[in-house]
């Protein structure tokens, strides 16, 4: 057999089909992982497919193995003139995330590296190892005026390759030392690690930290993020942090028509109690490629529920899979994401969130002498 596998081999071998003949994953090279295909990037020349060439048996092909390869970006702070989020300027430490999400709307960025948004994303990850050094270089320049900087707001800083790496620790330490404020946003209970670095920026008004719950199922909750941490510890994580003052938000993101919306007054409510007190919501994004790795998984998922999700989807994103314009692409339009945001802000007002925001304060800024200068008397 040395042209792509017929549909019934396919089948023998539990392969996993993208459009129409390509086969881009074996169900067990995928296992563990998110996503189920591994299809080119949207600016490849040409598609991959498997098939067999009479040198190895596609049955013998190993699972995909998290590699992690190291690159040295000249600058750090990325930033965005986008008027639907609440920052304009970000550091991500990483690209790809192993929390494999399947609808992680990051996943189309790994196109531009010549890689798959597919199982590469999750598998193939690169870590920024002089992101503090750069970041202390950005902030001592000159003529920088300081802005919340948004930590994790494309991947993951608190993604598992964390605790070995210990980047998005150093870049703590940088803003901590320069009274820099900052906003975190993770589905990760490691960031409870650095609470001896947050607490104290805390009390200058300087730190904000929201944790994405998802869902309070465990089950479902490994299917939809299956290396994320649990939603118990991701409830500890915002009891732990609150407790020792550090402000706390809970984001209900993203929610997933028919799969975790019926779940939003309850993680509310629980995560008010583990002592959150602002909330957010964002609905569904399926930019790009993502599109055909979230129906891929949900096919594989719930099969049963797919025709209903998308359908949802759809009537909340003007009749198309996924809406980009501005002011809709993070709440979506039409009668259901009405009344999800409705469901939203009732629950918010009865369990009592968002009744202040806390604005982070620039008002401590302050840029440290250099090496070589003279330090001032007063």
């Amino acid at each position: 057999m040395s042209t792509l596998l017929d549909k019934r081999k396919a089948r023998e071998l539990d392969v996993t089909a993208l459009g129409e003949g390509r086969l881009t994953a074996l169900s067990a090279q995928s296992r563990g992982r998110g996503a189920t295909v591994n299809m080119s990037g949207r600016f490849e020349a040409f598609s991959r497919s498997l098939f067999d060439d009479g040198w190895q048996n596609l049955e013998e092909l190993p699972p995909f193995r998290t590699e992690v390869f190291e690159e040295r970006p000249k600058s750090i702070i990325t930033t965005n003139d986008s008027p639907d989020v609440g920052f304009d300027r970000s550091i991500n430490p990483y690209r790809g995330c192993e929390h494999g999400c399947a609808y992680c709307y990051a996943r189309p960025a790994h196109s531009y590296m010549g890689l798959s948004p597919g199982l590469d994303f999750e598998s193939k990850l690169f870590a920024k190892p002089n992101a503090p050094e750069l970041l202390r270089a950005e902030l001592s320049a000159r003529g920088y005026a300081p802005k919340t900087i948004a930590l994790g707001a494309n991947t993951d800083a608190y993604q598992p390759i964390e605790r070995e790496r210990r980047i998005t620790r150093g870049i703590l330490e940088v803003l901590s030392e320069f009274n820099h404020p900052v906003g975190i946003v993770t589905k990760s209970a490691l960031v409870t690690r650095d609470i001896d670095i947050l607490a104290p920026m805390a009390k200058k008004g300087l730190v904000k930290v929201a944790v994405s719950v998802t869902s309070l199922d465990h089950r479902l909750s490994r299917a939809m993020e299956p290396r994320a941490a649990t939603p118990m510890r991701r409830l500890d994580a915002i009891e732990k942090l609150s407790a020792a003052g550090i402000p706390t938000v809970v984001m209900v993101a993203p929610i997933v028509p028919a799969v975790n919306d019926s779940e939003i007054e309850a993680i509310l409510k629980t995560a008010h109690t583990a002592g959150a007190r602002e909330a957010g919501y964002v609905m569904l994004r399926l930019p790009h490629e993502v599109k055909e790795i979230f129906k891929d998984w949900l096919q594989a998922t719930m099969p049963e529920r797919a025709g209903k999700v998308m359908s949802l989807v759809k009537s909340s994103s003007g009749g198309k899979e996924y809406d980009p314009s501005f002011g809709k692409r993070q709440t979506g339009t039409g009668p259901y994401a009405w009344m999800i945001g409705r469901r939203f802000e009732l629950a918010c007002q009865r369990l009592g969130f968002n009744q202040s925001r806390l604005k982070l304060s620039t008002a401590h800024f302050r840029r440290p002498p250099q090496p070589g200068e003279q330090l001032t008397l007063l």
